[in-house]
């Protein structure tokens, strides 16, 4: 099935309650939720089971199919993956994986982080956040290391969870300069970037590269590509949460 007919299958499967035809149009998307369960996979892989977190995926799909609405002007696919990725993230985050602990300090962490970046208009370094939280820097950035998960859910909630509904806007043309706009915007957020966060951005969020296979594009540690990549997105959620919230 070509990706242009998709409107038309949903709508002709709304008509006559087909699920062999909602069937066809799941299969033709299991593509699409195989790749947000993989890219999200670094949030999940020492806890849970990638076919558990696709099974969620296609739930989602499925309910795509049911809400998607042409006249909203987004194509099918951006609505579902938006759809599957904001399931995804709600299922992570119920399953209570990440200790108790951890969770907290990532909190206090995100919050140290926005407070410091918003007082001195820059990304606070590793020491100035250690003086605030009261800590040596070696073991803020352990801690940072555990967080990365938490700061990730975090930031993807950010990005996915808040803007469910940016797709549904009244003309094609408005969502376009929208998404123009987003991605702009988020661009120039990670231009702003150290390179080695750059690098460590890029290989996770556009690459879909896992945490190991960072490590050795790099030749660094994985703990370190996790301490690179919770300070990248603390920086990224701080800049980017007034233009997501509205608040600019």
């Amino acid at each position: 099935m070509e990706s242009a007919t998709y409107a038309e299958q949903i709508a002709l499967y709304k008509q006559n309650g087909d699920i062999a035809l909602r069937n066809e149009i799941v299969l033709g998307n299991m593509g699409l939720v195989r790749s947000c369960a993989l890219s999200m996979r670094n949030m999940y892989v020492k806890f849970g089971e990638t076919d558990d977190v696709v099974n969620e995926g296609v739930l989602a799909l499925m309910d795509a199919i049911e809400t998607y609405d042409p006249s909203k002007g987004a194509k099918f696919e951006t609505y579902a993956s938006l759809k599957v990725r904001g399931a995804i993230i709600d299922y992570i985050r119920k399953q209570d994986w990440i200790p108790r602990n951890i969770r907290k300090f990532s909190k206090t962490l995100d919050k140290a982080n926005s407070m410091l970046y918003n007082l001195n208009g820059r990304a606070p370094t590793t020491a100035e956040l250690a003086e605030y939280l009261k800590m040596d820097e070696a073991k803020l950035l352990k801690l940072m290391a555990e967080c990365s998960c938490t700061l990730t859910l975090s930031f993807e909630e950010l990005l996915y969870e808040d803007n469910i509904n940016e797709p549904a806007v009244d003309a094609p043309s408005d969502n376009g300069i929208l998404r123009e706009e987003m991605q702009k915007v988020i661009a120039e957020a990670i231009g702003e970037l150290k390179d080695k966060e750059q690098q460590v951005i890029t290989l996770y969020y556009y690459k879909n590269f896992k945490y190991a296979d960072i490590a050795k594009a790099l030749g660094i540690t994985e703990g370190r590509v996790c301490q690179i990549h919770s300070k990248a997105v603390l920086l990224l959620k701080a800049k980017l949460t007034p233009y997501f919230k509205g608040s600019n």
